[in-house]
């Protein structure tokens, strides 16, 4: 799999710099990171709403949708497949392979709090 998403990336990054009007690519990443953050977001949805439809070809479908803009998102915040693949072993490494971070991590983690997110989109919409 790693593989793919690196060719993949590599592709999102071929194509960053050609003509907005013939590549997709390069149109998401022209219209900014919110763009694409928004993009990441509806294909997540759909990915939801299909897995609880009961629609696995359709998750499928939805699922390629999912990473490629999740790979386009990296390309534009500078962030690399061995940044992902990095940061997946070290949580192998503390917590097992299909384990996340646990809720409970210790005060001076980097992990931001939801409440915080919330509180800057309060400010933004005023």
């Amino acid at each position: 799999m790693t593989d793919s998403v690196d060719r993949l990336y590599e592709a999102v990054i071929a194509a960053r710099g050609t003509d907005p009007a013939k590549s997709r690519t390069a149109r998401l990443l022209r219209a900014g990171r919110a763009k694409i953050a928004k993009k990441l977001a509806e294909e997540a949805v759909e990915v939801v709403i299909d897995a609880m439809n009961g629609q696995p070809e359709a998750v499928v479908r939805e699922s390629a949708d999912l990473l490629y803009n999740l790979v386009v998102l990296w390309v534009s915040a500078g962030i690399h497949p061995d940044d992902i693949w990095a940061e997946m072993k070290r949580r192998e490494r503390m917590f097992g392979i299909a384990e996340k971070l646990p809720k409970d991590l210790p005060a001076n983690s980097s992990r931001r709090k939801v409440v915080a997110l919330e509180a800057s989109r309060q400010r933004k919409r005023r």
